[in-house]
């Protein structure tokens, strides 16, 4: 049982690093200090699935972390 969710909590652990990083770059802050000022409310398309995709990863990183941890 350890080495599935081992094995779980390392697939998630990349899953999330590679969601994060194919997010839209340059979003920060840059409307503080001067940015663009074009400002879109909702997400659309790819941007909104990879915000889901990121959303779900993590859940599932942090769940199979605190069942690994329980487990020991």
């Amino acid at each position: 049982m350890r080495t599935i969710l081992t094995i779980i909590l390392l697939v998630t652990a990349f899953l999330v690093i590679a969601a994060i990083l194919l997010q839209q770059k340059g979003s920060g802050l840059s409307g503080v200090f001067g940015g663009d000022s074009a400002s879109y409310l909702t997400k659309r398309g790819a941007e909104k699935f990879l915000t889901i995709f990121t959303i779900v990863s993590a859940a599932a990183f942090i769940s199979s972390a605190l069942l690994l941890l329980i487990l020991k």
